[in-house]
C-alpha cells in the first residue's frame, strides 16, 4: 500500500501541473472539509476510509487509512469502521477490507 499512497501524490502532482486552477480549488475544499469542526479529523478519516471502502477506490483507502493513523486512529477504530461499510455495501465491500488491513500493516511499520 505504500507503492499506491506514492501513485496518489504522483497522480495529484500531475493533476495539479496540468490543470492547477481545478486542483487549487479542489485542494481548498479538501483543505476546508477536512479540518476539525462539529467532527474532528479523525472522524472524517474513518468516515472517509468507509466511504473508500464502499466506493471500491484502493488510492483512496490508502490515503485515509495513513491519514487516520497520524490522526490517532487506532487499529480497532479502523476496523469497525470496515465492518460498518461492509454491513451498508455487503460482500463486495468486506473484500475491500483486506487491503485496509494491508494498509495499516505497511504505514505502522
Amino acid at each position: 500500500m505504500n507503492k499506491v499512497l506514492g501513485e496518489v501524490g504522483n497522480s495529484l502532482k500531475t493533476l495539479s501541473q496540468k490543470y492547477p486552477q481545478q486542483m487549487k480549488a479542489f485542494g481548498s475544499f479538501m483543505e476546508a472539509t477536512e479540518k476539525g469542526g462539529v467532527l474532528d479529523h479523525k472522524t472524517k478519516e474513518l468516515i472517509s476510509i468507509a466511504l473508500s471502502i464502499a466506493c471500491h477506490c484502493k488510492w483512496c483507502i490508502a490515503y485515509h487509512v495513513k491519514n487516520a493513523l497520524d490522526s490517532g486512529a487506532t487499529e480497532d477504530e479502523i476496523m469497525e469502521t470496515c465492518f460498518v461499510s461492509a454491513l451498508m455495501g455487503g460482500g463486495p465491500s468486506l473484500m475491500y477490507t483486506q487491503l485496509v488491513v494491508k494498509a495499516i500493516e505497511d504505514f505502522k511499520k
